[in-house]
């Protein structure tokens, strides 16, 4: 049985694995040299260095609260689920409260480096009802989960983890029905009737075009695609709007968001959710026991600490499972577009906006970068162009 499980899992892990870039496509080594000053590969390395260091300082921080709490939770005498609940969100709050520096840090980081242009109360006064909404998700899902610890026993993640699985994907799927930033329709018409064009060119279908006021918060630049079905929508981050891309680079960058739609990207993100979400159930359930259950209240700060680790174990893999649907999104947007020049164009403006580092270390990019290196996408740019010129 288990062995007949493992072998499904791998089938559908392969499944979810394969993408549309061929598997012959050759990527040279670029020296980010040729395409970045000196200046800006000094700045980036600098920058990213510092954003690096904090996330291992909060990392660290983090888990010594879970280790405390795992410590401390059987001294409160708490029992029952109401017991387990406010220890998970002691717990919570404890790891939010000494994460908190690092948070500040980070925002002094960016806006020290011009990438924010925001006031710190955006990070400590505007994320409150966010936070607030978190928390309560916490508890509640912490709830559950030790009433199907009390009811099946040890076997609750059977249940436990598809069941968790399908209420993040809902989330996931039901995101751009909720509440969004204020947005406003595109007012270059020319413009917007191009994306269009190219939305039923890379066949995602009608959609409608929104910008967002991003500029008085950052100078990074991005794009955004929600929805499903009629709600389809491109939002368009005014810094992209403010003269530093060229109208084939907004096109490049709208139709990489339309290559993630036409790859499906989003429905294979809920399968790997089920894929992980199962045995990392099966993992919480078997270390939790050590504390009589997870219905037993001393052991909620186990499961966090449990997942957490397991959240680590798994970021390298989730990581390139993310790269390589950002470089299938790039793939169909060279596709697309027909242009590599404009996509070599914009991986340099959006590295400069964001200084985010061209060749960064290559455990850094394993363990933190989402996305392909600039200089990896700016290396696909350059086989697209070179497979064309020989054909």
């Amino acid at each position: 049985m288990i062995v007949a499980a493992a072998g499904l899992w791998l089938v559908a892990a392969a499944l979810l694995w394969r993408t549309s870039v061929p598997g012959d496509l050759s990527l040279a080594h670029q020296d980010p040299r040729d395409f970045f000053s000196v200046r800006h590969l000094e700045r980036s390395e600098s920058y990213q260095r510092g954003l690096r260091l904090l996330w291992i300082g909060a990392t660290l921080v983090q888990l010594a609260v879970l280790v405390v709490a795992v410590r401390m939770a059987p001294r409160t005498g708490w029992r029952g689920i109401p017991g387990g609940v406010a220890l998970g969100a002691l717990t919570l709050v404890g790891i939010w409260l000494a994460g908190l520096p690092f948070v500040i840090a980070a925002h002094w980081w960016r806006r020290r480096y011009g990438i924010s242009r925001s006031d710190y109360s955006t990070i400590l006064v505007d994320p409150w009802l966010a936070e607030i909404g978190a928390l309560l998700a916490a508890c509640v899902a912490i709830a559950l989960v030790m009433l199907l610890a009390r009811r099946l026993g040890d076997r609750w993640w059977i249940v436990g983890g598809p069941a968790f699985a399908a209420l993040v994907s809902a989330f996931i799927l039901a995101q751009p029905l909720l509440l969004v930033p204020r947005l406003e329709p595109l007012r270059n018409r020319q413009l917007a009737a191009q994306i269009r064009q190219l939305a039923r060119e890379q066949r995602v279908g009608d959609v409608d075009v929104e910008v967002q006021d991003a500029s008085r918060r950052t100078r990074a630049i991005n794009a955004e695609f929600y929805g499903l079905g009629p709600t389809k929508r491109v939002i368009l981050w005014d810094t992209a709007l403010d003269g530093r891309l060229s109208r084939a680079e907004i096109l490049t960058l709208v139709a990489h968001e339309f290559g993630h739609v036409k790859s499906n990207h989003v429905w294979k993100s809920v399968g790997w959710i089920f894929l992980f979400a199962i045995p990392g159930a099966y993992v919480v359930a078997r270390v939790t026991r050590r504390r009589g259950g997870l219905g037993t209240a001393p052991a909620v700060p186990l499961a966090l600490l449990t997942l957490t680790v397991v959240q680590l174990a798994l970021l390298p893999v989730v990581n390139a499972i993310s790269r390589r649907y950002e470089a299938e999104a790039d793939w169909r947007a060279l596709r697309a577009t027909h242009d590599p020049q404009a996509f070599e164009g914009l991986m340099r403006e959006l590295s400069d906006a964001s200084l985010s580092q061209p060749d960064p270390p290559e455990w850094a990019q394993i363990v933190l970068d989402t996305h392909p290196t600039p200089l990896q996408r700016i290396a696909m740019a350059r086989s697209v162009e070179a497979s064309r010129a020989g054909s």
